[in-house]
Protein backbone atom coordinates (compact mmCIF):
# COMPACT_ATOMS: atom_id res chain seq x y z
CA UNK A 1 0.00 0.00 0.00
CA UNK A 2 1.85 3.34 -1.52
CA UNK A 3 1.15 6.54 0.04
CA UNK A 4 -0.38 9.39 -1.71
CA UNK A 5 0.55 12.80 -1.02
CA UNK A 6 -1.54 15.61 -0.87
CA UNK A 7 -1.27 19.50 -1.14
CA UNK A 8 -0.66 21.32 2.06
CA UNK A 9 -2.97 24.31 2.17
CA UNK A 10 -1.60 25.55 5.86
CA UNK A 11 0.79 25.68 7.87
CA UNK A 12 4.06 26.36 5.95
CA UNK A 13 6.18 23.31 6.63
CA UNK A 14 9.06 23.44 8.47
CA UNK A 15 12.17 21.65 6.60
CA UNK A 16 13.62 19.67 9.36
CA UNK A 17 12.60 19.58 13.22
CA UNK A 18 15.19 18.64 15.72
CA UNK A 19 13.38 15.59 17.97
CA UNK A 20 13.93 15.06 21.88
CA UNK A 21 16.67 12.13 20.96
CA UNK A 22 20.44 13.67 21.03
CA UNK A 23 21.31 12.31 17.77
CA UNK A 24 18.34 11.70 15.92
CA UNK A 25 16.79 14.20 13.20
CA UNK A 26 13.38 13.71 11.79
CA UNK A 27 13.14 15.34 8.32
CA UNK A 28 9.47 16.77 7.23
CA UNK A 29 8.58 16.08 3.69
CA UNK A 30 6.97 18.62 1.93
CA UNK A 31 4.89 16.11 0.58
CA UNK A 32 2.42 14.50 3.20
CA UNK A 33 -0.37 11.81 3.18
CA UNK A 34 -3.55 13.66 2.56
CA UNK A 35 -5.36 11.30 5.24
CA UNK A 36 -2.70 13.07 7.95
CA UNK A 37 -3.92 16.35 6.00
CA UNK A 38 -8.17 16.06 6.75
CA UNK A 39 -6.88 14.72 10.46
CA UNK A 40 -5.34 17.79 11.41
CA UNK A 41 -7.79 20.32 9.30
CA UNK A 42 -10.66 18.57 11.42
CA UNK A 43 -8.63 19.25 14.79
CA UNK A 44 -7.99 22.47 13.77
CA UNK A 45 -11.79 23.41 13.10
CA UNK A 46 -12.84 21.50 16.11
CA UNK A 47 -10.81 23.61 17.98
CA UNK A 48 -12.31 26.63 16.78
CA UNK A 49 -10.74 30.29 15.50
CA UNK A 50 -7.39 31.35 16.53
CA UNK A 51 -7.54 35.02 17.44
CA UNK A 52 -4.26 37.38 17.93
CA UNK A 53 -4.80 40.73 19.80
CA UNK A 54 -1.80 43.35 19.69
CA UNK A 55 -3.17 45.11 22.61
CA UNK A 56 -1.97 48.77 22.83
CA UNK A 57 -3.24 51.83 25.43
CA UNK A 58 -6.23 52.71 23.16
CA UNK A 59 -6.55 49.73 20.72
CA UNK A 60 -6.08 46.40 20.27
CA UNK A 61 -5.69 45.20 16.95
CA UNK A 62 -7.34 41.89 16.21
CA UNK A 63 -6.12 39.24 13.45
CA UNK A 64 -8.28 35.57 13.11
CA UNK A 65 -6.34 32.80 11.95
CA UNK A 66 -9.00 30.41 10.40
CA UNK A 67 -9.18 27.29 7.56
CA UNK A 68 -5.58 28.06 7.00
CA UNK A 69 -6.16 31.60 6.03
CA UNK A 70 -4.87 34.94 8.26
CA UNK A 71 -7.00 37.74 8.26
CA UNK A 72 -7.18 41.17 10.20
CA UNK A 73 -10.59 42.25 11.35
CA UNK A 74 -9.40 46.01 12.52
CA UNK A 75 -9.16 47.51 15.93
CA UNK A 76 -10.98 47.15 19.59
CA UNK A 77 -10.79 50.12 21.93
CA UNK A 78 -9.04 48.89 25.18
CA UNK A 79 -12.54 49.43 27.29
CA UNK A 80 -14.03 47.07 29.66
CA UNK A 81 -17.00 47.73 27.63
CA UNK A 82 -15.37 47.15 23.91
CA UNK A 83 -13.55 44.16 25.30
CA UNK A 84 -17.04 42.51 26.60
CA UNK A 85 -18.50 43.15 23.78
CA UNK A 86 -16.13 42.07 21.58
CA UNK A 87 -15.68 38.93 24.02
CA UNK A 88 -19.49 38.57 23.82
CA UNK A 89 -19.14 37.98 19.86
CA UNK A 90 -16.76 35.04 20.00
CA UNK A 91 -17.40 31.69 19.96
CA UNK A 92 -16.83 29.20 23.33
CA UNK A 93 -14.67 27.07 20.79
CA UNK A 94 -11.81 30.46 19.94
CA UNK A 95 -8.75 30.89 21.27
CA UNK A 96 -6.67 34.01 21.96
CA UNK A 97 -2.88 35.08 22.06
CA UNK A 98 -1.85 38.69 23.03
CA UNK A 99 1.90 39.17 24.28
CA UNK A 100 3.00 40.89 27.74
CA UNK A 101 2.07 44.35 28.66
CA UNK A 102 0.92 46.60 30.71
CA UNK A 103 -3.03 45.90 30.79
CA UNK A 104 -2.40 42.13 28.84
CA UNK A 105 -3.70 40.16 31.96
CA UNK A 106 -6.68 42.27 32.34
CA UNK A 107 -7.34 42.05 28.84
CA UNK A 108 -7.11 38.43 29.65
CA UNK A 109 -9.11 38.06 32.81
CA UNK A 110 -11.85 40.22 30.60
CA UNK A 111 -11.85 37.48 27.84
CA UNK A 112 -11.60 34.35 29.42
CA UNK A 113 -14.78 33.64 30.33
CA UNK A 114 -16.05 33.87 26.59
CA UNK A 115 -13.38 31.47 24.94
CA UNK A 116 -11.88 28.65 25.13
CA UNK A 117 -8.46 29.72 26.40
CA UNK A 118 -6.58 32.91 26.94
CA UNK A 119 -2.69 32.47 26.21
CA UNK A 120 -0.45 35.39 27.28
CA UNK A 121 2.87 34.98 25.72
CA UNK A 122 6.33 36.28 26.47
CA UNK A 123 7.67 38.95 23.11
CA UNK A 124 10.81 36.69 23.45
CA UNK A 125 9.05 33.86 22.59
CA UNK A 126 6.79 34.79 19.00
CA UNK A 127 10.14 36.37 16.94
CA UNK A 128 7.89 39.54 16.58
CA UNK A 129 10.83 41.94 17.45
CA UNK A 130 13.48 40.56 15.24
CA UNK A 131 11.14 40.78 11.91
CA UNK A 132 12.03 43.43 9.24
CA UNK A 133 8.45 44.43 9.10
CA UNK A 134 7.20 45.26 12.30
CA UNK A 135 3.69 46.96 12.51
CA UNK A 136 -0.04 46.56 14.48
CA UNK A 137 -1.44 44.65 11.82
CA UNK A 138 1.42 42.47 11.21
CA UNK A 139 1.82 41.34 14.78
CA UNK A 140 -1.63 40.66 15.42
CA UNK A 141 -1.26 38.38 11.81
CA UNK A 142 2.07 36.88 13.76
CA UNK A 143 0.37 35.82 16.63
CA UNK A 144 -3.00 34.53 15.38
CA UNK A 145 -0.85 31.97 12.71
CA UNK A 146 1.31 30.73 15.14
CA UNK A 147 -1.50 30.07 17.67
CA UNK A 148 -3.16 28.45 14.96
CA UNK A 149 -0.19 25.93 14.36
CA UNK A 150 0.47 25.25 18.07
CA UNK A 151 3.45 27.33 17.74
CA UNK A 152 3.12 29.47 21.21
CA UNK A 153 3.74 28.62 24.78
CA UNK A 154 1.67 30.83 27.55
CA UNK A 155 3.59 32.30 30.24
CA UNK A 156 2.21 31.05 34.20
CA UNK A 157 -0.50 33.58 34.93
CA UNK A 158 -0.45 34.13 38.94
CA UNK A 159 -3.69 33.89 40.70
CA UNK A 160 -5.18 36.71 42.52
CA UNK A 161 -3.60 36.40 45.77
CA UNK A 162 0.03 36.67 43.83
CA UNK A 163 -0.75 39.26 41.91
CA UNK A 164 -1.74 40.85 44.74
CA UNK A 165 1.63 40.50 46.50
CA UNK A 166 3.31 41.34 43.52
CA UNK A 167 2.05 44.79 43.29
CA UNK A 168 2.47 45.76 46.83
CA UNK A 169 5.95 44.77 46.31
CA UNK A 170 6.37 46.32 43.26
CA UNK A 171 4.95 50.08 45.27
CA UNK A 172 7.28 49.26 48.02
CA UNK A 173 10.50 49.03 46.00
CA UNK A 174 9.45 52.40 44.09
CA UNK A 175 8.77 53.93 47.46
CA UNK A 176 12.13 52.31 48.62
CA UNK A 177 13.49 54.08 45.71
CA UNK A 178 12.25 57.26 45.94
CA UNK A 179 13.45 57.74 49.57
CA UNK A 180 16.88 57.17 48.82
CA UNK A 181 16.92 59.72 46.06
CA UNK A 182 15.61 62.16 48.37
CA UNK A 183 18.16 60.90 51.01
CA UNK A 184 21.03 60.97 48.24
CA UNK A 185 19.64 64.91 47.75
CA UNK A 186 20.78 65.81 51.27
CA UNK A 187 23.76 64.51 51.45
CA UNK A 188 24.77 66.30 47.98
CA UNK A 189 23.75 69.34 49.66
CA UNK A 190 26.29 68.82 52.41
CA UNK A 191 28.78 67.95 50.08
CA UNK A 192 28.56 70.76 47.67
CA UNK A 193 29.26 72.98 50.94
CA UNK A 194 32.03 71.24 52.11
CA UNK A 195 30.58 70.19 55.09
CA UNK A 196 31.96 66.89 57.12
CA UNK A 197 31.10 63.47 57.67
CA UNK A 198 27.96 63.72 60.55
CA UNK A 199 28.61 62.76 64.16
CA UNK A 200 26.03 60.41 64.38
CA UNK A 201 25.60 56.62 62.42
CA UNK A 202 22.33 57.65 61.02
CA UNK A 203 21.95 60.95 59.76
CA UNK A 204 18.05 60.83 59.36
CA UNK A 205 17.33 59.23 63.16
CA UNK A 206 17.16 61.46 65.83
CA UNK A 207 19.98 62.92 66.91
CA UNK A 208 20.78 63.38 63.35
CA UNK A 209 17.55 65.33 62.56
CA UNK A 210 18.77 67.91 65.13
CA UNK A 211 22.34 67.79 63.38
CA UNK A 212 20.93 68.76 60.46
CA UNK A 213 18.65 71.76 61.96
CA UNK A 214 21.75 73.37 63.69
CA UNK A 215 23.69 73.54 60.36
CA UNK A 216 24.45 77.04 59.01
CA UNK A 217 23.65 76.95 55.51
CA UNK A 218 22.92 79.02 52.87
CA UNK A 219 19.22 79.65 52.49
CA UNK A 220 18.56 77.67 49.16
CA UNK A 221 20.67 74.65 50.44
CA UNK A 222 18.02 74.56 53.85
CA UNK A 223 15.16 74.82 51.59
CA UNK A 224 16.33 72.13 49.87
CA UNK A 225 17.13 70.04 53.36
CA UNK A 226 13.97 71.27 54.77
CA UNK A 227 11.92 70.28 51.54
CA UNK A 228 13.96 66.63 51.37
CA UNK A 229 13.68 65.79 55.09
CA UNK A 230 9.84 66.20 54.38
CA UNK A 231 9.86 64.02 51.54
CA UNK A 232 11.37 61.11 53.34
CA UNK A 233 9.09 61.56 56.63
CA UNK A 234 6.01 61.02 54.06
CA UNK A 235 7.35 57.87 52.35
CA UNK A 236 8.42 56.64 56.03
CA UNK A 237 4.56 56.29 56.51
CA UNK A 238 3.69 54.97 53.29
CA UNK A 239 6.24 52.23 53.20
CA UNK A 240 5.31 51.36 56.55
CA UNK A 241 1.51 51.46 55.51
CA UNK A 242 2.69 49.04 52.32
CA UNK A 243 4.99 46.69 54.56
CA UNK A 244 2.36 45.98 57.18
CA UNK A 245 0.13 45.03 54.63
CA UNK A 246 2.70 42.37 53.57
CA UNK A 247 3.04 41.96 56.71
CA UNK A 248 -0.41 40.60 57.69
CA UNK A 249 -0.55 38.50 54.44
CA UNK A 250 2.53 36.73 55.20
CA UNK A 251 1.38 35.62 58.69
CA UNK A 252 -1.42 34.22 56.86
CA UNK A 253 0.86 32.26 54.24
CA UNK A 254 2.81 29.03 55.55
CA UNK A 255 5.41 29.10 52.84
CA UNK A 256 6.60 32.13 53.68
CA UNK A 257 6.77 31.82 57.25
CA UNK A 258 9.17 28.57 56.31
CA UNK A 259 11.44 30.44 54.30
CA UNK A 260 11.69 32.93 57.39
CA UNK A 261 13.48 30.02 59.05
CA UNK A 262 16.58 30.50 57.49
CA UNK A 263 19.32 32.77 58.81
CA UNK A 264 19.57 36.06 56.86
CA UNK A 265 15.98 35.92 55.32
CA UNK A 266 13.25 38.16 56.39
CA UNK A 267 9.84 38.98 55.41
CA UNK A 268 10.70 40.89 51.92
CA UNK A 269 13.16 38.48 50.81
CA UNK A 270 10.44 35.19 51.33
CA UNK A 271 7.68 37.49 50.33
CA UNK A 272 9.30 38.37 46.98
CA UNK A 273 10.64 34.74 46.33
CA UNK A 274 7.02 33.15 46.53
CA UNK A 275 5.36 36.14 44.94
CA UNK A 276 7.41 35.59 41.76
CA UNK A 277 7.57 31.61 41.79
CA UNK A 278 4.00 31.16 42.79
CA UNK A 279 3.38 27.19 43.08
CA UNK A 280 6.69 25.25 43.60
CA UNK A 281 5.30 22.34 42.53
CA UNK A 282 5.67 24.02 38.98
CA UNK A 283 9.72 23.22 39.27
CA UNK A 284 10.46 19.19 39.20
CA UNK A 285 13.52 19.93 39.91
CA UNK A 286 15.90 23.03 41.69
CA UNK A 287 18.07 23.16 38.69
CA UNK A 288 14.55 24.43 37.17
CA UNK A 289 13.69 26.74 39.46
CA UNK A 290 17.65 28.09 39.44
CA UNK A 291 16.95 29.12 35.36
CA UNK A 292 13.60 30.36 36.36
CA UNK A 293 15.17 32.59 38.34
CA UNK A 294 18.10 33.93 36.34
CA UNK A 295 21.05 32.57 38.39
CA UNK A 296 22.27 29.85 36.13
CA UNK A 297 25.16 30.57 34.22
CA UNK A 298 25.64 30.67 30.85
CA UNK A 299 26.88 27.77 28.81
CA UNK A 300 29.12 27.87 25.28
CA UNK A 301 29.94 25.22 23.33
CA UNK A 302 30.92 24.72 19.66
CA UNK A 303 32.38 21.76 17.54
CA UNK A 304 34.14 19.41 19.23
CA UNK A 305 35.40 22.13 21.93
CA UNK A 306 34.56 21.79 25.42
CA UNK A 307 31.50 23.46 26.96
CA UNK A 308 32.38 26.74 29.24
CA UNK A 309 30.84 28.36 31.14
CA UNK A 310 30.46 32.39 31.57
CA UNK A 311 27.63 34.82 33.55
CA UNK A 312 25.05 33.93 34.57
CA UNK A 313 21.53 34.53 32.41
CA UNK A 314 19.40 37.05 34.42
CA UNK A 315 16.49 35.60 32.84
CA UNK A 316 13.34 36.30 34.89
CA UNK A 317 12.57 38.38 37.71
CA UNK A 318 15.55 41.14 38.97
CA UNK A 319 13.91 42.08 41.79
CA UNK A 320 14.30 38.21 43.36
CA UNK A 321 17.47 38.47 41.95
CA UNK A 322 18.21 40.82 44.33
CA UNK A 323 16.60 39.74 47.41
CA UNK A 324 18.53 36.45 47.00
CA UNK A 325 21.73 38.11 46.89
CA UNK A 326 20.47 40.62 50.35
CA UNK A 327 19.91 37.92 51.80
CA UNK A 328 23.05 36.00 50.94
CA UNK A 329 25.17 38.62 52.08
CA UNK A 330 22.69 38.69 55.44
CA UNK A 331 23.16 34.95 55.74
CA UNK A 332 27.36 34.47 55.07
CA UNK A 333 27.74 36.48 58.28
CA UNK A 334 26.11 33.77 60.00
CA UNK A 335 27.71 30.97 61.62
CA UNK A 336 27.02 27.63 59.84
CA UNK A 337 27.06 25.37 56.43
CA UNK A 338 26.52 28.87 54.56
CA UNK A 339 29.12 30.72 55.80
CA UNK A 340 31.34 27.31 55.19
CA UNK A 341 30.17 27.42 51.65
CA UNK A 342 30.68 31.15 51.08
CA UNK A 343 34.45 30.66 52.43
CA UNK A 344 34.91 27.57 50.02
CA UNK A 345 34.11 29.35 46.94
CA UNK A 346 35.61 33.01 48.11
CA UNK A 347 38.86 31.47 48.41
CA UNK A 348 38.80 30.10 44.67
CA UNK A 349 36.64 32.92 42.88
CA UNK A 350 36.21 35.87 44.60
CA UNK A 351 34.01 37.34 47.14
CA UNK A 352 31.58 38.76 44.55
CA UNK A 353 31.14 35.32 42.89
CA UNK A 354 30.86 33.47 45.95
CA UNK A 355 28.01 35.84 46.97
CA UNK A 356 26.38 35.01 43.72
CA UNK A 357 26.88 31.59 44.20
CA UNK A 358 25.24 31.56 47.92
CA UNK A 359 21.95 33.17 46.54
CA UNK A 360 21.74 30.14 43.72
CA UNK A 361 22.42 27.77 46.51
CA UNK A 362 20.08 29.60 48.89
CA UNK A 363 17.33 29.20 46.17
CA UNK A 364 18.09 24.90 45.73
CA UNK A 365 17.85 25.73 49.73
CA UNK A 366 14.01 27.52 49.40
CA UNK A 367 13.15 24.32 46.71
CA UNK A 368 14.22 21.59 49.33
CA UNK A 369 12.07 23.38 52.13
CA UNK A 370 8.69 24.19 50.22
CA UNK A 371 8.60 20.97 48.40
CA UNK A 372 9.89 18.59 51.19
CA UNK A 373 7.28 20.89 53.61
CA UNK A 374 10.13 21.20 56.47
CA UNK A 375 11.95 24.04 58.16
CA UNK A 376 15.22 24.78 57.96
CA UNK A 377 17.46 21.96 59.89
CA UNK A 378 19.94 24.61 61.13
CA UNK A 379 17.80 27.08 62.09
CA UNK A 380 18.31 29.30 65.18
CA UNK A 381 15.16 29.14 67.08
CA UNK A 382 15.12 31.97 69.44
CA UNK A 383 15.94 33.94 66.20
CA UNK A 384 13.19 32.63 64.00
CA UNK A 385 10.75 33.65 66.77
CA UNK A 386 12.32 37.07 67.07
CA UNK A 387 11.14 37.54 63.45
CA UNK A 388 7.88 36.02 63.47
CA UNK A 389 7.32 38.41 66.78
CA UNK A 390 8.48 41.46 64.97
CA UNK A 391 6.43 40.13 61.94
CA UNK A 392 3.51 40.63 64.22
CA UNK A 393 4.30 43.95 65.49
CA UNK A 394 4.79 44.86 62.24
CA UNK A 395 1.25 43.60 60.62
CA UNK A 396 -0.43 45.72 63.96
CA UNK A 397 0.08 43.46 66.72
CA UNK A 398 -0.02 45.15 70.15
CA UNK A 399 3.94 45.42 71.61
CA UNK A 400 5.13 44.49 75.05
CA UNK A 401 7.15 47.90 75.19
CA UNK A 402 7.71 48.67 78.55
CA UNK A 403 6.19 45.61 80.70
CA UNK A 404 8.78 43.65 82.44
CA UNK A 405 9.03 39.86 81.17
CA UNK A 406 11.87 38.95 82.78
CA UNK A 407 13.15 36.49 80.01
CA UNK A 408 15.51 39.00 78.41
CA UNK A 409 18.45 37.08 80.18
CA UNK A 410 17.04 33.48 79.11
CA UNK A 411 17.00 34.64 75.09
CA UNK A 412 20.29 35.94 75.11
CA UNK A 413 21.76 33.01 76.83
CA UNK A 414 19.59 30.88 74.42
CA UNK A 415 20.39 32.93 71.61
CA UNK A 416 24.37 32.20 72.50
CA UNK A 417 24.08 28.25 72.70
CA UNK A 418 22.06 28.28 69.36
CA UNK A 419 25.01 30.12 68.01
CA UNK A 420 27.15 27.68 69.61
CA UNK A 421 25.35 25.10 67.86
CA UNK A 422 25.12 26.50 64.44
CA UNK A 423 29.48 26.78 64.20
CA UNK A 424 29.36 22.96 65.07
CA UNK A 425 27.54 22.62 61.94
CA UNK A 426 29.48 24.78 60.07
CA UNK A 427 33.04 22.91 61.13
CA UNK A 428 30.66 19.21 60.22
CA UNK A 429 30.22 20.88 56.84
CA UNK A 430 33.40 22.04 56.55
CA UNK A 431 35.00 18.43 56.85
CA UNK A 432 32.51 16.64 54.97
CA UNK A 433 33.52 19.13 52.06
CA UNK A 434 37.11 18.64 52.72
CA UNK A 435 36.72 14.70 52.78
CA UNK A 436 34.78 14.89 49.52
CA UNK A 437 37.62 16.85 47.64
CA UNK A 438 40.13 13.86 49.21
CA UNK A 439 37.76 11.63 47.50
CA UNK A 440 37.52 12.80 44.22
CA UNK A 441 40.49 13.64 41.77
CA UNK A 442 41.52 16.95 41.42
CA UNK A 443 40.57 19.43 38.37
CA UNK A 444 42.32 22.59 37.73
CA UNK A 445 39.75 24.71 38.62
CA UNK A 446 35.79 25.54 38.42
CA UNK A 447 34.18 25.41 34.97
CA UNK A 448 31.30 23.49 32.88
CA UNK A 449 33.72 20.24 32.01
CA UNK A 450 36.28 19.13 34.30
CA UNK A 451 39.74 20.09 33.87
CA UNK A 452 38.89 22.99 31.00
CA UNK A 453 39.01 26.41 33.46
CA UNK A 454 40.11 29.31 32.79
CA UNK A 455 43.23 29.91 33.59
CA UNK A 456 42.88 33.71 34.46
CA UNK A 457 42.18 35.01 37.80
CA UNK A 458 38.36 36.80 38.48
CA UNK A 459 38.43 40.57 37.42
CA UNK A 460 39.93 42.60 40.71
CA UNK A 461 39.58 39.30 42.83
CA UNK A 462 41.62 37.04 44.13
CA UNK A 463 43.40 34.27 41.91
CA UNK A 464 41.97 30.56 41.50
CA UNK A 465 43.56 28.01 43.70
CA UNK A 466 43.82 24.44 42.42
CA UNK A 467 42.75 23.27 46.02
CA UNK A 468 40.04 24.83 49.18
CA UNK A 469 40.40 24.78 52.63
Amino acid sequence: MGFEPGKIRWPPLRLARVSHELVSVVVVSPLLLREFNNKEEDEVRSAGRAIGLDVHRDFCEVAIAQDGEVRSTGRVQTMPEALELFGASLDPRDRVALEVSGGAWEVARILERYVARVLVVSPADTGIRQARAKTDRLDARTLARLLAVGELDGVWSPDERCRVMRRRLARREQLVRARSRAKNEIHAALVRRLVGRPPVSDLFGVKGRHWLEKLDLPLEETETIQACRRHVEFLDGEIAAVERQIAAEALRSAEIKRLMTVPGVNVICAATFMAAVGEIGRFRTQRQLVGYLGLDPRVYQSGSAPATGGHISKQGSASTRWALVEAAWSAVRQPGPQHAFYQRVRARRGHGIAIVARARKLACLFWFLLTREQDYAHQQPSLTAKKLRLLEIRAGARTLKGTPTGVWATREAMREGERRLAEQAEASYTRMVRDWQAATPKKAGASVTPGRASQKPSRGKVARQTTSP
